[in-house]
């Protein structure tokens, strides 16, 4: 089939971290993009305020550049190439697997001392699955500590690992520093640029077929949306000619319906610009059919001919969304009713293909499933932010049967600790079931591989900050399913519960401050059944946070009284859907995290307990 020559396709594949949207940036800027100030990394594809945030790219986006090309053979020639900008992380792997699909090739970033890791090879796997050829980039080549013939020896292990094929396996390799801007075949040459980067692009990645005179094939792999024009969607020209006018959508359900394209836009630089027409091999966004979704394949309507639809693999946990029923609730939020959530939450199942949402046990519950707690608490951290304010509970992995045999989601962790608390991270990674693969010693830190059930991990990123003093790195991705896992022990200390509802007095947590740690602070407005601290045993206890300091008929010695009061733990939203039980509620509030029991009233949660243990009482008889 014909090729666009001078067009080319690529994926960014690279863990969280590892300087991907940093090279994006030195792409950018030097093909003339954009211009920065010296020094200036503003890492222009994470433009969401949460991608910003946490320094990890959440959404799949993509950009053009124009690059001409200064030495070699290709000397003068003038390339397009498409960089499509994946998440890094596994949760994320419902974006991954669309923008694959419109790739004819891969960069492999890897950090030069941390190396691949198990997200690296998450993604990895999809793109060698669909037969994309990797470019391996050895990125932070300037870290004093970097292990760079290691690194590049772990790589081809693991391509080994996941089957590539010869010609996979004989990659090149380009050493990099994103940061300074340089990306080089010799290490030793820092002056050059990015130019033998795109230099290699050019020559190990595919031309896109551009069968311009086939029928029409446009693949919606992505969502996007305008108050102006409502749903564009974006994606690959896989056959024919992509023009405005009548076109038939394949849905997912084999239906077809009729529609009409307003406009195309072609993707250059940071921007989306309108063409007459778009080529087979080229990414585009088009206009105009309200009801378009990811998955559908654009037609003209004398040649219907769909594509397969993108594959994503299934939620491994779930969450229970409900209405806020608590004291406080519709004092902070805008939308706080069941059809309003309901609505955002269909919304969210547009564009957010690895979700999943259905009915709970009443009408104002849904169960939501994700692809891991990161990727539900992204959604639950957007809809508090537009307003939304809903009670959530304790995030639960999904189990499923296989020949009358109960299985769980396992996940590959990859652990990097301090020697000195080496002991602490394997004991608790030990009381969680891990099954340790692999430890080796880099510099002064200990790197542990192993695999552990899902609901393992649950909870687990706070306590291993603890157990470390915070000197911890910790890793993880969906490994596959299995059965028999060790039973996981609960959470070992008991909560503090509010017994009424007041402002907290500084005078009450003086007298409790040798009971344990707590997550509120004078001045906050609580109310009964509300968790407001951690208790420093084991079981839960109902104390009186709002008491006053009364006044007397007494006349009293006066004196300075010091009161040291421990500080307030503050929760964060991902730090509270790790650490509630079954019996809790983390309310999601504009401005506020707040932990709750799942009944507030004491004499009902006692009636409830005493109801548990006599129906278990009578199940074991």
């Amino acid at each position: 089939m014909p090729a666009d020559l001078n067009l080319r396709n690529i994926a960014i594949i690279a863990h969280v971290d590892h300087g991907k949207t940093t090279l994006v940036d030195a792409m950018l800027s030097q093909s003339g993009v954009v211009k920065f100030a010296e020094g200036e990394h503003p890492c222009l594809l994470d433009s969401n305020p949460l991608e910003r945030e946490r320094g990890i790219t959440i959404l799949a986006k993509n950009c053009a550049v124009t690059y001409t090309i200064r030495a070699g053979a290709n000397r003068g020639e003038v390339f397009r190439v498409n960089i499509l900008d994946t998440p890094g992380h596994a949760d994320f792997g419902g974006e991954v697997e669309r923008v694959l699909r419109m790739a004819d090739g891969c960069l492999l970033l890897v950090d030069a001392m941390e190396g691949p890791m198990p997200q690296t090879r998450f993604v990895l796997s999809k793109a060698l699955e669909i037969g994309l050829k990797p470019i391996v980039v050895v990125n932070k080549c300037d870290r004093p500590d970097a292990r760079i013939d290691e690194v590049i020896n772990e790589v081809f292990d693991l391509l080994v690992d996941l089957g590539a094929d010869d010609h996979a396996l004989d990659f090149p390799v380009i050493y990099a520093a994103g940061r300074d801007g340089w990306a080089s075949r010799d290490r030793n040459v820092k002056d050059r640029g990015v130019d033998e980067l795109f230099q290699e692009i050019v020559t190990r990645v595919n031309a896109p077929t551009n069968d311009t005179e086939a029928p029409l094939q446009f693949l919606v792999t992505n969502l996007d949306y305008s108050d102006y024009v409502g749903r564009i969607a974006i994606g690959r020209v896989f056959g024919g000619r992509l023009k405005p006018g009548n076109i038939v959508a394949c849905k997912s359900d084999g239906s077809t319906r009729r529609g009409k394209i307003a406009k195309v836009n072609r993707f250059e630089g940071l921007g989306r610009y309108e063409v007459p027409e778009v080529l087979a091999g080229d990414l585009c966004a088009i206009e105009g059919i309200p009801d378009i979704e990811i998955g559908d394949t654009i037609c003209r309507v004398e040649d219907i001919l769909p594509l397969p639809r993108v594959k994503v693999d299934d939620p491994t946990l779930h969450m229970l969304f409900r209405v806020n029923d608590g004291p406080f609730a519709g004092n902070e939020g805008k939308f706080v009713t069941t059809r309003q959530i309901s609505d955002r939450l269909q919304k969210e199942l547009e564009s957010n293909v690895a979700l999943k949402v259905s009915p709970g046990d009443s009408k104002e519950e849904f169960h939501v499933s994700g692809r891991g707690l990161l990727h539900l608490g992204v959604l639950l951290e957007n809809m508090r932010r537009e307003g939304f304010e809903l009670c959530v509970g304790k995030p639960e992995v999904i189990e499923r049967e296989v020949d009358g045999v109960t299985q769980e989601p396992w996940e590959r962790l990859s652990l990097d600790v301090q020697t000195v608390a080496l002991g602490a991270a394997l004991e608790l990674i030990g009381s969680r079931g891990a099954d340790i693969k692999h430890m080796d010693q880099r510099g002064t830190r200990m790197h542990i591989e192993a695999d552990i059930p899902a609901r393992g991990l649950i909870g687990m990123r706070t306590r291993m900050l603890t157990a470390t003093q915070g000197d911890a790195t910790m890793h993880h991705t969906f490994s596959g399913y299995r059965s028999g896992s060790s039973a996981i022990r609960k959470r070992q200390n008991g909560v503090m519960i509010s017994l009424e509802g007041g402002r907290i007095t500084e005078h009450a947590l003086q007298g409790l401050s040798d009971r344990g740690y707590f997550s509120v602070k004078p001045g906050d407005q609580v109310y009964a059944g509300q968790i407001v601290g951690e208790h420093n045993r084991d079981n839960d206890i109902v104390v009186n946070c709002t008491r006053m300091k009364h006044l007397t008929n007494f006349r009293e010695t006066v004196k300075e009284a010091t009161v040291v009061l421990k500080g307030a733990r503050t929760l964060t939203l991902e730090m509270a859907l790790e650490y509630i039980e079954e019996d809790e509620f983390v309310e999601v509030t504009p401005t506020s995290i707040r932990v709750r029991k799942r009944i507030l009233e004491e004499s009902a949660r006692k009636r409830s307990e005493r109801s548990d243990k006599d129906r278990m009482a009578s199940a074991s008889s």
